[in-house]
């Protein structure tokens, strides 16, 4: 079934409910749609007058921000060793290839990332635990969090919405477009995320063999001092 036709199916409290607890849920560090589904919702909402737009950005706002503190909060406690088990659960998007090309990013841009991680769909699920992990300030991450989280789930729904209303005739017909171009960015941004985290993992690792080429000289099973 669409998306936008289950949608349909269900109450508005519910539909608040799932947007909330999916965009929280992507925000804390498990892969899922975030993106489709405040999409589908915005359209739904321009076009039934059941589900009020405002409380539907706020939801999703909502569940931005607390699931990515709650993301930080488990990966300041977790560390390195939560990646590591990140990676084995979910493997194509915490590989140490996506991995190395996020810790590139926050090294470099520190609460921008965060902050423009949100517009991302591959980096915003790193983007709580990440900061955890590196044990970024936490003023720092609320700030880029917060500003963030409204900038992207409470102007997407904005967003979506009007353009919902002014077409409303039109997306009757066709709204299924709204969802194919968000499909396609998506997998767009991801392709190139992905290209640039496995040019990001070749950098760390020719920098790894710069800075300890005594680990590559040394033969197999012999102990090397750290």
């Amino acid at each position: 079934m669409h998306v936008q036709e289950w949608l349909e199916t269900i109450p508005a409290v519910a539909i608040y409910a799932l947007v909330g607890v999916v965009i929280g849920l992507e925000s804390l560090g498990i892969p899922l749609p975030g993106e489709i589904v405040l999409v589908s919702s915005a359209l739904l909402a321009s076009q039934h007058g059941d589900i009020n737009p405002y409380v539907l950005g706020a939801c999703a706002t909502a569940g931005a921000i607390i699931g990515d503190s709650i993301g930080y909060a488990i990966g300041r406690k977790g560390g390195r060793p939560l990646l590591a088990w990140l990676g084995g659960k979910f493997p194509k998007h915490f590989s140490e290839a996506n991995i190395a090309l996020a810790e590139r990013s926050f090294q470099k841009w520190g609460m921008w990332a965060v902050f423009f991680g949100r517009f991302i769909a591959l980096l915003r699920i790193f983007a709580g635990p990440l900061a955890g992990v590196l044990k970024m300030p936490y003023w720092k991450f609320l700030i880029a969090n917060i500003l963030g989280g409204i900038l992207w789930a409470g102007g997407t729904t904005a967003v979506i919405y009007s353009v919902g209303v002014v077409a409303e005739a039109w997306l009757k017909r066709f709204s299924w477009l709204g969802l194919v171009l968000a499909v396609l960015i998506g997998v767009g941004s991801m392709l190139i995320i992905k290209n640039r985290a496995k040019k990001a993992a070749v950098e760390a690792e020719a920098e790894r063999q710069r800075e300890h080429p005594e680990r590559e000289a040394a033969p197999r099973g012999a102990n090397v001092p750290s």
